[in-house]
């Protein structure tokens, strides 16, 4: 194996990304070292393209970016015991410190020291990826390295609609994002009644269609109390999942919402937000904010969930050669596309 490989880096403070020539990493007695075979384009990595306020407050120049990733095991520290060269894989990106009250308690996505791999620490946009075997994620035969490239934003998906019981329920989601559409279709796999997801981008409402079993509503064309009648719904929505970051949304989520309903937020609003929460009291609303994935509950169920029967591959809309990345990027930037993996195998 060389000494050198291919990884898209932010090389400098602006926007855009380069492919170069980085060293490989050196592991340590508790790392693995991973040969990446695919990897998708997070919103977070979009950010980043675009240099926005964000990004330069957060992100370490030069940096290998990226932390959707599938790949295999091909070197393990020495301290490692329970995984082995070959082994096909994916990971939990979010590294976590060994000192707080959550990470003590088990609440290991609680850690207010967590930093991420790709925004805080080299990434996956590489060849090769070195991670802490603790956070390593073996993939089962039946979840190919295409599903596992996803599996992070799956993971944002499951933890946001596993916040709430579900059966029996009436969901809203708003933002037709791909997590939004994968929460759709985790949402009718664990029986909710109806799913109604909103957007003013109708191709990706089309999207969420082809996904899973969804009432998709252009908001800029009808009334979600509309869509409530015909749906024979009496008081409102049950559960709700914000994913869009749009303020008008959030409010209109909860004009909609049942007296007690329950709403969990994992998109996230640009700057301050005016939020009447004097509705929100009297609507006696909880709201639980979402951040990444419980470690590793989430990634077992998700996983139980794929091999039992859950589908989200058609959320993958564009597959592209590493070397085309920027035709990647721009299938995300048109704001028309699902999720975009990228092969680093050939």
């Amino acid at each position: 194996m060389s000494n050198q490989m291919k990884a898209l880096v932010k090389a400098e403070a602006g926007p855009g990304l380069e492919m170069q020539r980085v060293p490989v990493p050196e592991i340590g007695p508790d790392d693995v070292l991973i040969k990446v075979h695919k990897t998708g384009i997070c919103g977070t990595d979009i950010h980043i393209w675009n240099w926005d306020d964000w990004s330069a407050r957060t992100v370490p120049v030069p940096l290998v970016v990226g932390h959707e990733f599938a790949g295999e095991i091909v070197e393990i520290g020495r301290d490692v015991e329970d995984l082995s060269i070959g082994q096909r894989c994916s990971g939990e990106g979010h590294l976590i410190g060994h000192h707080s009250r959550q990470v003590r308690a088990g609440k290991f996505h609680l850690d207010p020291e967590t930093r991420g791999i790709g925004v805080n620490e080299p990434g996956a946009f590489a060849e090769y990826l070195r991670l802490p075997a603790f956070n390593v994620v073996p993939l089962p035969d039946r979840i190919d390295d295409e599903i596992g490239a996803i599996l992070d934003p799956l993971g944002n998906a499951v933890h946001t609609a596993l916040s709430f019981d579900l059966v029996g329920e009436d969901v809203l989601i708003t933002g037709a994002g791909p997590i939004g559409i994968m929460s759709a279709a985790v949402a009718r796999h664990v029986g909710a009644r109806h799913v109604v997801i909103t957007d003013i981008n109708q191709a990706r409402l089309d999207l969420a269609v082809r996904v899973a079993d969804v009432v998709p509503v252009n908001v800029a064309e009808r009334r979600l109390r509309d869509v409530e009648s015909g749906l024979k719904m009496q008081q409102g929505f049950d559960i709700g999942f914000e994913m869009s970051g749009s303020s008008a949304a959030f409010d209109q989520m909860v004009e909609n919402m049942v007296m007690g309903g329950k709403i969990a937020m994992l998109g996230i609003p640009p700057g301050k937000s005016q939020v009447d929460w004097s509705r929100i009291v009297f609507k006696a609303l909880t709201i639980k904010g979402v951040y990444g994935r419980e470690i590793f509950e989430t990634w077992y169920k998700m996983i139980a969930m794929l091999e039992g029967g859950l589908n989200v591959r058609d959320v993958i809309t564009h597959r592209f050669n590493v070397d085309a990345f920027r035709d990647g990027f721009a299938a995300m930037l048109s704001g028309d596309s699902g999720k975009v993996v990228l092969d680093w195998s050939q």
